[in-house]
């Protein structure tokens, strides 16, 4: 994990790399699951009821399907680590380069269907955090807490596709899982002192450790 903890942010960026198979001719990593706010967010909040939305221009003006609910004008750091992050494999000659390799884009939540959950899925969406209530003031958003459920979700998805429930968690052991939240904790409510009460509540040093507390229990319950 690397965090980085201050007076004024907090960003947090989790992953998870349990096991690798390689499959001559096949993907490296056979699924890729993205937990996080509005810098991985693809698509989740595009039908929410939120000003957190990013599937209209300029968005998406450099991506090749146009606006799609990335916070940014072309991919974002999930779609690049999904597409170019490289592992390095120790042979017993020589070392070898190996790319994840996965075919298309991990669809978001909100409209992922069938047995391309299998490949991954995408929970992240804009304006979410740590704290449930961090973002309610720009409408509503799918916080960490109800990301994890939306996997628990997706999981007895896959035991149905895949036949059954240790077959499933095979193939979980050897997702790469990535999370990236925590800012809107603070730009979002500990900053808003009109809207939230965390402010006057906890110093910022408190308000740090209280966030890094109910991550690490968050992320528990993600593995």
């Amino acid at each position: 994990m690397i965090a980085r903890v201050n007076n004024v942010t907090i960003t947090t960026i989790l992953i998870i790399l349990n096991f690798i198979i390689l499959v001559h001719g096949a993907s490296k990593v056979p699924c890729y699951f993205i937990f996080g706010d509005s810098l991985l967010d693809n698509g989740n909040n595009n039908n929410l009821n939120t000003e957190a939305k990013a599937n209209y221009p300029p968005y998406g003006i450099d991506f090749p399907n146009g606006p799609t609910g990335r916070f940014t004008n072309g991919r974002n750091m999930a779609d690049i680590l999904g597409h170019f992050l490289f592992l390095i494999f120790r042979l017993i000659y020589f070392d070898s380069w190996e790319l994840l390799g996965f075919d298309d884009y991990i669809p978001p939540f909100a409209s992922a269907i069938g047995r391309e959950i299998l490949q991954g899925v995408n929970y992240a969406s804009g304006s979410a955090g740590i704290r449930n209530e961090t973002g309610s003031h720009l409408g509503n958003r799918i916080f960490l807490d109800l990301q994890l459920q939306n996997h628990h979700n997706t999981i007895l998805r896959m035991v149905d596709l895949v036949g059954n429930r240790v077959a499933t968690n095979a193939h979980l052991n050897t997702c790469l899982y990535i999370v990236g939240i925590g800012s809107n904790d603070y730009i979002n409510n500990y900053l808003v002192p009109k809207r939230y009460s965390t402010n006057s509540l906890y110093t910022p040093s408190q308000y740090a450790t209280l966030l890094v507390q109910q991550y690490a229990q968050q992320l528990k319950v993600q593995h």
